[in-house]
């Protein structure tokens, strides 16, 4: 901003007492025009005289309180959150149209994935990864967020690896304590810092291309995607090391954790981490100040289809035409057998790919590929891919229902069915015997004796007879 009239502040612990009294009653009077400070500008003291934007870096280290704090100040003002891995209610914010979202998935040019295991706590391996990084002449990260016994890991560090030296830091230390130990540490006199997540916003150490996380069963999703990325920031290669009690018997949602920061290690895999952690922690309150959590009143996928649609009609967008989701009960066994696929999951993967299918040429292929790799296909699938064609037959006549109890076979139309009450009747009068349609468009067909496949053919028959 050198080329224009604008007087830049910085507001945080380390200005003198003077120097923030200044810079406040700059920012009172006008005469500051940005200030870029931490969450000292939230305090009670700092006014702005005229706020029209907010710029919210690492948004994940700010609650709900905060932010909404600063955009109290001014009824009108623009706020733009900034983080590589946002917190899943504003992500959620994002995902259902109440705030806009820009993703910017380019990693640097020559940026390499960080390898990344998770192993239980021990000593030789930790004692050939230091080694290994200090052997090419780098440094690495040790992480134990425990500023109690810090000093203690410290000791055990120096023990393991004799020809390291070994700087520490934490957020309890006098500012120029930590200054200090962070010069000696860039400048190359100490190679390995054991440190607390003091480290993990803002730091671009090159040279560091290691990081030991201790008990990292402990860490959120955001939190070990942020540390991770404190290596990896040249072109050499990188670690990560994940290091669990041993034996310890992990959570199921620390499992998940783990296993989402060891799949997604490419740079700008942000967006894939944070809705993972969407998805196992939650979406939070939409007016309250949690941040995550499920909405335990009306479920997830009924809580998002209803503010998607209060958005919708608040921008005055038109309605979205109701999906038609036939209910079919035809008294046929309609599933895939475990004998023919043993693989639960891959069970889980055909039927959700059997349900997507929208065309005949979709089932039909599916089928084929079905036999290609485990076979005939049984009479229960072939049933079940018969079934979803016809659901999707009764899609286009805005078919509600269709059933068939034995004796006769019902369908059940929308009031806003294509197909006219009064062509039916011209269809059926004097061709078939019993043949009802009650007023509701319930058409009801005597249908006695067919079993197996016939009833989806004669389902089938039917729905296209209406068609024409």
């Amino acid at each position: 901003m050198k080329n224009y009239p604008l007087r830049v502040e910085v507001l945080n612990r380390f200005r003198s007492k003077t120097e923030q009294k200044e810079i406040v009653e700059g920012l009172e009077k006008g005469t500051v025009d940005i200030v870029i400070g931490t969450h000292r500008l939230l305090q009670k003291d700092v006014n702005f005289r005229d706020l029209g934007l907010v710029i919210v870096d690492e948004e994940q280290r700010f609650g709900v309180a905060d932010k909404e704090k600063l955009k109290k100040l001014r009824k009108l003002v623009d706020v733009i959150t900034l983080s590589a891995t946002p917190i899943p209610r504003t992500l959620h914010l994002s995902l259902v149209g109440i705030r806009d979202l820009s993703i910017m998935n380019t990693p640097p040019e020559s940026r390499l994935p960080v390898k990344t295991y998770v192993i239980e706590f021990n000593e030789e391996i930790i004692k050939d990864a230091l080694r290994g990084e200090l052997a090419r002449g780098g440094r690495a990260f040790f992480l134990h967020d425990r500023v109690r016994s810090i000093f203690t890991m410290a000791r055990l560090i120096q023990k393991l690896v004799p020809e390291a030296n070994v700087g520490v830091v934490h957020g309890q230390m006098k500012p120029s304590e930590i200054e200090g130990a962070m010069k000696r540490f860039i400048r190359g006199e100490d190679n390995v810092l054991v440190c607390t997540t003091i480290i993990g916003a803002g730091l671009d150490i090159p040279s560091a291309n290691t990081i030991i996380i201790n008990r990292a069963d402990r860490f959120g999703l955001s939190q070990l995607y942020q540390i991770r990325g404190r290596v990896g920031r040249s072109k050499e290669e990188s670690f990560a090391w994940l290091l669990v009690p041993q034996g310890a018997m992990l959570s199921r949602d620390a499992q998940k954790r783990l296993r989402v920061i060891m799949d997604f290690t490419e740079a700008g895999s942000g967006y894939r981490i944070a809705s993972n952690d969407l998805e196992i922690r939650g979406a939070g309150n939409m007016l309250g100040t949690s941040q995550s959590g499920h909405v335990s009143a009306v479920g997830y996928e009924l809580y998002t289809e209803m503010m998607e649609n209060a958005i919708r009609e608040i921008k005055g967008a038109p309605a979205p035409e109701e999906e038609i989701r036939p209910e079919i009960n035809l008294g046929i066994p309609a599933f895939i057998p475990e004998d023919y696929m043993a693989d639960e999951h891959q069970r889980l993967v055909s039927y959700k790919k059997i349900s997507l299918a929208s065309t005949e040429e979709e089932l039909y292929a599916i089928h084929q590929e079905l036999r290609d790799c485990y076979g005939n296909v049984p009479a229960e699938v072939d049933n079940l891919i018969g079934v979803i064609g016809i659901r999707n037959l009764l899609k286009t006549v805005r078919g509600r229902k269709i059933g068939y109890d034995g004796n006769q076979m019902s369908l059940l139309l929308q009031s806003n069915s294509p197909i006219e009450p009064a062509r039916i009747m011209e269809l059926y009068r004097g061709k078939r015997r019993g043949v009802r349609l009650t007023p509701d468009n319930k058409l009801t067909i005597p249908m006695p004796g067919v079993a197996g496949a016939e009833i989806l053919l004669r389902a089938r028959q039917l729905i296209e007879e209406l068609r024409g």
